[in-house]
């Protein structure tokens, strides 16, 4: 008998997924705050204190920029769990109703007019993710689609005008 797996299901294992989450994007952000703060804090260093202030830099500015990530990814990731309970549908609307509320709470301290704008942005750049990887799949399995043999007419025309 086969079991259903639940590793990703919203309501048998959401609060590990929300975790599991926030943890993939901390580290995330971690590593590309890392790359991003040390070149920007050895450019911004006099020639012979490069590496010393890249380390400075990153020390002070990688653990907040990978808490950013972090922070949205867990919130993301909450509201991921709830739409999908909530529709019990497993679809791409998903993601885009989850970067809505997720770019709109973050913005909430703003005013309403920039939680508005924050989460029509996230929403769109969720719909850009999704899209994308629409595409990105149909270009993927366009090789294991099963596909009809060549007609043996098309073979006879070909052969007559060759």
């Amino acid at each position: 008998m086969a079991h259903a797996d639940h590793t990703r299901d919203p309501w048998h294992a959401f609060p590990w997924v929300i975790l599991s989450d926030f943890g993939s994007a901390f580290a995330m952000g971690a590593v590309g705050g890392t790359i991003w703060h040390g070149i920007k804090g050895a450019r911004n260093s006099p020639r012979g204190d490069r590496f010393v202030g890249a380390i400075s830099t990153i020390k002070a500015r990688a653990p907040v920029t990978g808490g950013n990530f972090g922070v949205w990814g867990g919130m993301f990731s909450t509201f991921d769990c709830a739409v999908k309970g909530w529709r019990q549908k497993e679809d791409m609307w998903n993601a885009i109703i989850s970067g809505f509320l997720t770019g709109g709470c973050l913005a909430a301290r703003s005013g309403p007019r920039a939680a508005l704008n924050s989460a029509i942005a996230c929403g769109i750049l969720l719909s850009v993710f999704e899209g994308v990887g629409v595409l990105v799949n149909r270009v993927l399995n366009e090789g294991t689609r099963p596909q009809l043999p060549p007609c043996k007419f098309m073979y006879r025309i070909f052969l007559v005008t060759d």
